[in-house]
C-alpha cells in the first residue's frame, strides 16, 4: 500500500486589518496573505477503516487536531474514504500566528483528494477547508492572495517578489480570542496600507512593500504582552527594514536581506525556549514538488 507525504507550508500576513465584529461573533478582516517555505510534513496512508493520527509531538495527536478534523469531515461526506492514517512531523512553531495547524489540515484535504480520487476542485476543497478554519483555504494554495470575510474568501494576485524573513517566536503563546477582545480598547491610528503593498508587489518595489506592511492586532497584543514591544525596539535599533507581528502573535517577522544583521539577531535571540527560523516567501515552483508518493 502506498502513501503520500505532503509539505504543509506556513503563512504570514503582509497586512492584516480588522474591520469590525460580525453578528456570528467572528471579525471581518482584510488581509494580504503570503506563504513561506517553512513547512510541516504530513504523511497520509490509506487503511481499511477509521482515522488514526500520530505526531512527533505526541500531545498533538488527538481528535482536536485540525488535521484529524479534516479527515473526519471528508470521511463523513465521501464514502470512498475507507480509513486514513495520519502522521505529522511538526516544524512550524505552535500557536505562533503562522498557520501550522491550518496548513496540516489543508494537506489532509489535498492528500485525500488524491489518494481516494475524489475529483474535487480547488474551490471545492476550499469550501471544506473553511468549515474547519479560516486559514485552511489559503493553505491549500499558499501564494499571494487577499483574504476577506474571516480570511477564507480569497482573491489571488500575481506573486510578490521573493522576500527574505527572520521569524522570532518567543517562549510563550498568546490567546487569539483575548487579543481580538482587547482590540476594541486600543486606539488604532495607523492601519496597514494594503493597496500600497499590492502595487509594490506588482512592481517588485520592496521598499514600498516594507513601508505598507502592518498588523492592527499588534497594538492589542503588545498592550497585553509589553515585552514584545521592547523586543521590537531592540530589533529596530539594528536598522532592519521592517518588523511586524504574525497574526495575533507572538511571533515577530523581521524583513531584512543583510546577512550581518540577520546573524546578529540570530545570536541575540537564540535563547532557551525561543524558536528562530530564516525563511523566504513561496513561489509557484515550490508548490509543484510539495507532494511525494511513497511505497
Amino acid at each position: 500500500m502506498f502513501k503520500i507525504i505532503c509539505k504543509a507550508y506556513g503563512k504570514i500576513n503582509l497586512t492584516l486589518d480588522v474591520l469590525g465584529q460580525r453578528d456570528d461573533g467572528y471579525h471581518e478582516i482584510i488581509t494580504l496573505l503570503q506563504g513561506i517555505n517553512l513547512y510541516d510534513l504530513v504523511h497520509l496512508t490509506p487503511q481499511a477503516v477509521g482515522i488514526e493520527i500520530t505526531c512527533n509531538l505526541p500531545a498533538l495527536a488527538s481528535k482536536e487536531n485540525l488535521a484529524y478534523q479534516a479527515a473526519n469531515l471528508l470521511t463523513k461526506n465521501y464514502p470512498q474514504i475507507t480509513g486514513l492514517r495520519i502522521h505529522l512531523e511538526k516544524n512550524i512553531p505552535l500557536a505562533a500566528g503562522l498557520g501550522g495547524g491550518s496548513a496540516d489540515a489543508a494537506m489532509v484535504l489535498w492528500g485525500c483528494n488524491y489518494l481516494f480520487d475524489l475529483g474535487l476542485s480547488l474551490s471545492e476543497l476550499a469550501y471544506w477547508g473553511a468549515c474547519i478554519g479560516s486559514d485552511v483555504p489559503f493553505c491549500l494554495y499558499p501564494l499571494t492572495a487577499i483574504g476577506t470575510g474571516r480570511g477564507e474568501k480569497l482573491t489571488y494576485l500575481p506573486p510578490c517578489p521573493q522576500l527574505e524573513l527572520l521569524l522570532l517566536k518567543p517562549p510563550f503563546s498568546v490567546s487569539t480570542r483575548e487579543v481580538y477582545q482587547y482590540l476594541a480598547a486600543v486606539d488604532i491610528k495607523k492601519r496597514p496600507q494594503i493597496n500600497t503593498v499590492i502595487k509594490a508587489c506588482q512592481t517588485a518595489n520592496k521598499a514600498q512593500i516594507y513601508a505598507g506592511c502592518g498588523n492592527v492586532l499588534q497594538k492589542a497584543t503588545f498592550a497585553l504582552y509589553p515585552q514584545l514591544k521592547e523586543w521590537v525596539r531592540q530589533i529596530e535599533d539594528l536598522g532592519v527594514e521592517k518588523v511586524i507581528m504574525a497574526g495575533s502573535g507572538p511571533t515577530l517577522i523581521v524583513f531584512e536581506e543583510e546577512k550581518e544583521k540577520i546573524a546578529k539577531l540570530i545570536t541575540r535571540f537564540s535563547k532557551p525556549g525561543w524558536q528562530v527560523e530564516v525563511v523566504r516567501t513561496l513561489n509557484s515552483k515550490d508548490l509543484r514538488g510539495r507532494m511525494i508518493i511513497s511505497d
